[in-house]
């Protein structure tokens, strides 16, 4: 199965409070790469992280997975990352209800303010599902009814599917449902196609420069030489001087008449003026502020 990228894809280290994220896996080792990133953000940014990993994968196991260099013990002993289950959270009620979990997040996010904590990150693997005997209909329901526990932004949230254990349409529902959807894994990169133009998102570097340059060139070649184009790399977590380079250079050589606006961050825009975007007359460069959370 493949999962698309489109408007709402993001890399999880674009991710901040306030953020609802659908992630996924088929993979054993591979499950815990984006649940890392995002866990070790969320420590260092002064959040409270919980973690409620399949219900098969001890505790210890589950921190040794997602912090392999084992330095963050402290912030486990402190209680600023805390391992737990569903059956745990919803506890002493033993069914689950959409209703009673959102209530115990809510409490848990105002505690981890309570205690001096910017917020509130939890880690769900939606493994808990089968555990607990749940209706996939209930879940899908809670997962796209859940807007009043991100409203303040002083809560974010990954559900991560195991492509392996739910239906193929279930797993698309979800992606669709949530108003994130995080790439694979750290590193990756993706490009999404529009009417408007082209979004790239994650890491643009030597490991991904043929698939970046590609995705541009079809760009430039999809888009009517007399109507304006739109890159859009705000949703770009890591920009190399190659592959900010190559876009100078396709467009540079693109039809005169076709002109390109490129919209990215305000560090992005400063090195496109570095390596020369001012010389390209038919590039123009938008910063977008609220770009590189």
């Amino acid at each position: 199965m493949t999962v698309p990228v489109d408007a709402r894809t993001l890399a999880v280290e674009q991710m901040g409070l306030g953020d609802h994220a659908f992630a996924h896996y088929a993979d054993n080792e591979m499950r815990w790469g984006v649940l890392g990133v995002f866990a070790q953000l969320g420590l260092a940014r002064n959040e409270k992280v919980i973690v409620m990993a399949d219900p098969r994968v001890p505790h210890d196991e589950a921190f040794e997975k997602l912090f392999p260099h084992g330095v963050l013990e402290t912030a486990r002993e402190s209680g600023q990352l805390q391992f737990t289950s569903m059956r745990e959270l919803i506890h002493p009620h033993r069914s689950f209800s959409a209703e009673r979990q959102m209530c115990r997040l809510r409490e848990e996010t105002q505690q981890a303010r309570f205690d001096g904590y910017g917020g509130l990150r939890s880690i769900i693997d939606m493994a808990w599902v089968d555990d607990l005997g749940m209706d996939v209909e209930g879940v899908m329901h809670r997962e796209t009814h859940a807007e009043s526990l991100f409203a303040d932004r002083t809560y974010a949230e990954i559900c991560t599917y195991d492509r392996r254990s739910f239906a193929e349409e279930t797993v698309e529902a979800m992606r669709v449902g949530h108003p994130v959807a995080l790439l694979e894994k750290p590193g990756e990169f993706g490009a999404f196609h529009s009417d408007f133009g082209l979004r790239l998102v994650g890491e643009a570097d030597w490991a991904n420069q043929d698939q970046w340059s590609q995705a541009v060139q079809a760009a430039l070649s999809r888009s009517p030489a007399d109507r304006s184009l739109l890159l859009d790399l705000t949703p770009v977590s890591f920009l190399s001087v190659t592959c900010a380079a190559n876009v100078l250079r396709q467009v540079r050589r693109a039809s005169p008449r076709q002109r390109v606006e490129v919209r990215c961050s305000p560090f992005h825009a400063e090195m496109f003026r570095r390596i020369g975007s001012t010389a390209v007359d038919t590039l123009v460069l938008t910063e977008a502020e609220g770009a590189m959370r």
